[in-house]
């Protein structure tokens, strides 16, 4: 009896083992849903820039999505007397949100930046850099405020038209990691299946196993109980 109930457990937690295996290893494999983060950034955080970058650029680790006014991005300078740089027209490339600026006055420069990360949560963040141009280096005036996209209708986004465009495959990517969240749930429901009916198909039915065994070592028993004895029969 107790070898038949341990053979039972053991198939019981090798089939969960197993089911816990791959649905483990479909969760592990399928993207997470969290909120982006900066990787990089140029110019690099903290660095010291000696000529125009041209391009101002944070890229995260994911793919960011273009929703309305939700992508942004300023440039302002030097800390002691700060002004704006750029024409307000930030763009989504990917992973990566990028502004055209040429920059001012020697002095710590400051980038501000918001995006729509992929699980549609929006993040925010600074950071600073020092600005020393070498000689030859045009120099911006800048602007007392922040600049406003000449190409946005009023109310719509600061971004540059073809950042529409260029958002698509972000886009894309948040319906795929949806779609891999369904395909895990639906692989943790088979492997729960698969589970059951093995157990089931390996439980023994009623009056077979360990009670056919001890059915026939109690037959021995019986028949020699006879009550009928010899001693018993009546005599006439």
């Amino acid at each position: 009896m107790r070898t038949r109930t341990g053979s039972r457990l053991g198939r019981f937690a090798a089939v969960g083992a197993g089911a816990a295996l791959v649905v483990g290893s479909l969760l592990a494999a399928g993207p997470a849903s969290a909120h982006n983060y900066p990787v990089s950034s140029s110019p690099a955080e903290g660095s010291t820039v000696t000529e125009q970058p041209g391009t101002i650029s944070l890229t995260t680790n994911d793919n960011l999505l273009g929703f309305g006014n939700g992508s942004t991005m300023e440039v302002s300078g030097p800390s002691d007397d700060p002004r704006y740089y750029g024409d307000g027209c930030s763009q989504l490339l990917g992973p990566t949100i990028e502004l055209d600026a040429q920059l001012g006055k020697p002095g710590t420069y400051t980038v501000t930046w918001q995006v729509v990360s992929t699980d549609g949560h929006p993040v925010s963040g600074s950071y600073t850099f020092e600005w020393q141009p070498a000689a030859g280096q045009t120099l911006a005036d800048g602007s007392a405020k922040p600049p406003t996209c000449a190409t946005a209708a009023p109310g719509a986004s600061t971004e540059a038209p073809a950042a529409t465009t260029k958002t698509v495959a972000s886009n894309d990517a948040a319906l795929g990691d949806i779609l891999w969240i369904g395909v895990a749930l639906a692989a943790i429901i088979v492997a729960a299946g698969v589970t059951l009916l093995v157990l089931r198909r390996r439980t023994p039915r009623e009056g077979e196993g360990d009670d056919s065994d001890d059915d026939a070592d109690g037959g021995e028993s019986t028949a020699s109980e006879d009550p009928r004895t010899d001693d018993d029969t009546p005599t006439r």
